[in-house]
């Protein structure tokens, strides 16, 4: 049944009809008026709609490199996380990982720009991440943790084609929806100063910089292109965010050339200088070309987890990344959307079937791989703002990453100090859709408030949407109003409750 609360509707933007905008069902609301239909130039054009979303190819290529060098720290970071991992008696390796990581990257943000159609990129995603690392390191070996998530993969991939992960989709509520998009602004923003070193853990919970203060040569990098950037964006400069990163990434390589700064992190995991740089050193490799180490793919056991913990434990380690997966790709697809201006009215995002396809099937691929699940990356959201709106930004993005596969040592170039302050700017664009909230009921407002919290705090999209599902269902039901919440509310807020309450039942089992 669907919901009765009164819908948010998001205005459209001043200026973003354009002629030649698509008028059916699959267009966005904001441009289901537009004007005469405008011809596209050529094949290109028409298969991915490039002027029918108000866009051109020059427009899709530099977005698509914006995304590129915005994500680029996946294929370093990575195997900094991975490296080390017992797999079948070796170790894995951070030249194996990284072209892996790169070519599965690669491939999977192709097949989402040709098949979705969509500028969404993908990659490794490093929350599922965090969670397969602390099972491989505890309960389970490399190649059954990776298993699992094949599995996982496969069973998300099985509540697509039955429609249901549409459903659940289409499900949530307006107001929830837009509390994602601001949510992931914040979340953005977070990881843009995190990876900047601009806030730390320190005591009772973050720290400025270093003892309080904006101290050494990589944070100076940071507050330079942040400025630099801002200045872009705000003059309407045409690629702006790549610009940005660009000119960040040569004053880091002075600085390094200049000041000789070195990493934060030391070859033994620890901090080595506070003042350092904080993943990549801005230096130009001795080697540029590598040939790839693909020794990786394929070495997963599909069933051996459940031959060593059981079928019970191995089912809920399942059932927790699955979760975590889906949430995340509602949020990201959300987000992106929104900051596009490719959602509908009521916040849906058009023909999305073959973006969930393509994106449960990553999952699969990449355990299949051994590179852990790979997921729609939010860093999306930076093309986005630099102008992309169709799959071909993606096919752009997904062409980078296979080449940086052969040139994995260049990669390492861009320091996360010259691609944070593209995040810090994409969160304050996405924030900006606060305005279409609802502020007059608090039933409400509690959900967004708690989804948009819960995002940034706990470093999780996953969680800032359980919060936010299972307080809504409940306040609903709380004024009388519990036939506003759709019947599939209900089943995700269950769902949320045992993912919520997971570590306590597998204590009881």
């Amino acid at each position: 049944m669907p919901s009765r609360s009164r819908p948010v509707r998001v205005p459209a933007r001043t200026g973003s009809t354009a002629v030649g905008a698509p008028t059916g069902p699959d267009a966005p609301a904001a441009r289901r008026s537009a004007g005469p239909t405008m011809r596209p130039k050529n094949g290109l054009d028409r298969y991915f709609q490039v002027t029918a979303r108000r866009s051109t190819v020059g427009r899709e290529v530099r977005g698509g490199l914006t995304t590129f060098f915005t994500m680029a720290y996946i294929v370093v970071l990575n195997p900094i996380i991975l490296s080390g991992a017992d797999i079948n008696g070796n170790t894995l390796g951070f030249e194996s990982v990284a072209a892996v990581t790169a070519l599965v990257a690669g491939v999977l943000t192709i097949a989402m720009g040709i098949v979705g159609r969509y500028p969404l990129a993908l990659a490794t995603g490093l929350g599922i991440n965090a969670i397969v690392g602390v099972y491989a390191a505890t309960q389970l070996t490399w190649p059954e943790i990776m298993g699992l998530v094949v599995l996982e993969g496969l069973l998300i991939l099985v509540l697509v084609l039955t429609g249901f992960r549409r459903a659940v989709f289409t499900a949530i509520p307006a107001q929830l929806k837009t509390a994602i998009a601001v949510g992931i602004g914040f979340f953005l923003t977070i990881i843009g100063l995190a990876d900047a070193g601009i806030i730390r853990p320190g005591n009772p919970l973050i720290s400025f910089g270093v003892n309080g203060s904006l101290a050494g040569w990589p944070m100076l990098t940071f507050v330079v292109g942040l400025l630099l950037t801002s200045v872009l964006v705000v003059r309407k400069v045409r690629g702006a965010l790549l610009i940005g990163i660009v000119a960040t990434t040569v004053f880091a390589i002075v600085v390094e050339a200049i000041a000789d700064v070195g990493p934060r992190v030391g070859p033994d995991g620890a901090v080595a200088d506070a003042h350092g740089w904080a993943l990549q050193v801005p230096t130009w490799p001795g080697q540029v070309f590598d040939v790839p180490d693909l020794s990786l793919i394929g070495n997963f056991s599909l069933f051996g987890g459940f031959d060593r913990i059981g079928l019970l434990a191995a089912v809920l380690i399942v059932f927790s990344i699955m979760i975590a997966d889906f949430f995340d790709t509602v949020g990201t697809i959300t987000a992106v959307g929104a900051e596009g201006d490719l959602l509908d009215e009521d916040r849906n995002l058009p023909r999305s079937q073959p973006v969930l396809l393509v994106d449960s099937l990553a999952a699969a691929a990449g355990g299949a791989a051994s590179v852990s699940s790979n997921t729609t990356y939010i860093e999306s959201a930076a093309g986005v703002g630099d102008g992309a709106r169709t799959g071909l930004a993606s096919v752009v993005t997904g062409v980078l990453f296979l080449v940086a596969t052969f040139f994995t040592p260049l990669v390492q170039v861009v320091p996360s100090e010259a691609a944070a302050p593209v995040l810090v700017i994409v969160g304050a664009m996405m924030i900006s859709q606060i305005r279409d909230l609802e502020w007059g009921d608090m039933s409400l407002v509690i959900p967004a408030f708690l989804t948009i919290a819960l995002m940034p705090f706990t470093y999780s999209i996953t969680n800032g949407i359980g919060a936010g599902v299972v307080s809504y269902v409940l306040l609903r039901v709380a004024t009388g109003r519990g036939r506003d919440v759709h019947p599939l509310m209900w089943v995700v807020a269950v769902v949320f409750v045992v993912y919520f309450a997971l570590e306590p039942i597998q204590q009881l089992l």
